[in-house]
């Protein structure tokens, strides 16, 4: 299953992106293994390097944890996952009102856009 990746940000990002969007889901459970790189880079259809530069990543922001002989697994660390949650939400949210002064739109525009639209996803 290849994916269709934006031009305008790196493949490497995009793929993080995806994964953390899976835990944050509970698509991929706390404790869950990753596919191994070669394995996950063939799925997505990108090159292992690109799949190790993720997965180091990953590990980085301490999402993920190495072990040795076994491959990756997703944390355990319900704190990590719930600051991680908190962190991607702030950044969206900061994001969004960057865009909105952007085009000059008012708070009040925006609180009656969003109310009107309110439980669309839930």
């Amino acid at each position: 299953m290849s994916i269709d990746f934006l031009p305008d940000k790196p493949i490497y990002q995009q793929l993080i992106d995806r994964i953390l969007g899976d835990i944050m889901r509970g698509t991929l459970a706390m404790g869950e293994k990753l596919p191994s790189v070669r394995e996950y880079a063939v799925e997505v259809g990108v090159n292992a390097n690109t799949m190790q530069r993720v997965y180091k990543e990953l590990e980085q922001m301490e999402v993920t944890e190495t072990k040795r002989g076994q491959g990756s697994f997703v944390t355990e660390d319900r704190n990590r996952i719930s600051a991680l949650r908190n962190e991607m939400k702030e950044q969206l949210v900061s994001t969004f009102l960057q865009n909105v002064a952007a085009f000059g739109f008012t708070t009040e525009e925006i609180v009656k856009c969003l109310q009107e639209r309110g439980g669309e996803n839930d």
